[in-house]
């Protein structure tokens, strides 16, 4: 999947925790989530706090979909709650590859 294709899709579910997404969905999203808190951080502490707040469900559904593409339960995204050592399990988690298969009709 392309940066732009990652950004469309992410955005388009905004809030959409069902089904799965693609490593390459996840990260080039991950990717943008980033560049934009960099670009909002630093035109303001206000507007780097309004784009947390906008894309942070979306964050969290893109990662839950990340977690069902790799076979896990999508429960562990809590362990993200723990902030440092949750942090690396996460990453190590959202790196795991794909163990879903989905059937075409």
């Amino acid at each position: 999947m392309s940066f732009g294709t990652a950004i469309a899709t992410g955005l388009r579910k905004y809030a959409d925790f069902t089904g799965v997404a693609s490593r390459s969905e996840f990260w080039w999203f991950n990717l943008f989530l980033v560049l934009g808190s960099l670009v909002f951080g630093a035109l303001g502490e206000a507007l780097g706090a309004v784009w947390f707040f906008a894309t942070l469900v979306p964050f969290l559904a893109v990662g839950v979909r990340r977690l069902r593409d790799a076979g896990l339960a999508w429960g562990l995204i809590f362990i993200g709650l723990a902030v440092g050592l949750g942090t690396i399990v996460m990453i190590v988690l959202w790196l795991q590859p794909t163990k879903v298969t989905v059937e075409n009709g």
